[in-house]
């Protein structure tokens, strides 16, 4: 079971540029899968946890919110955080 969440590097150095609410929606995020595992947080509907594809491959994010999502990568039996984006709108 997978219960340790580490942040990369390149992720705190940005880190005081997110905003607060996304800071709290990560942080209840790591809470939950310290708590009760990554298998079963992924289960839980509202962060949309999916995996990637492309350049991304390897690797899942989690929806913050419609705007800001955080991309991760699970590496021997820990998630280590890549990247924390805020999310352009797309044209449809």
């Amino acid at each position: 079971m997978i219960k340790v969440v580490e942040i990369a590097v390149s992720v705190s150095k940005n880190f005081h540029k997110v905003p607060l609410p996304i800071k709290k929606k990560l942080f209840t995020w790591v809470a939950a899968v310290e708590e009760r595992g990554l298998n079963e947080v992924k289960k839980t509907p509202g962060y949309h946890d999916e995996p990637l594809k492309g350049d991304r491959k390897g690797q899942r994010s989690i929806r913050l919110n419609k705007q800001w999502r955080a991309i991760y990568r699970v590496i021997n039996k820990k998630i280590e955080f890549v990247l924390i984006e805020e999310v352009t709108p797309h044209d449809y």
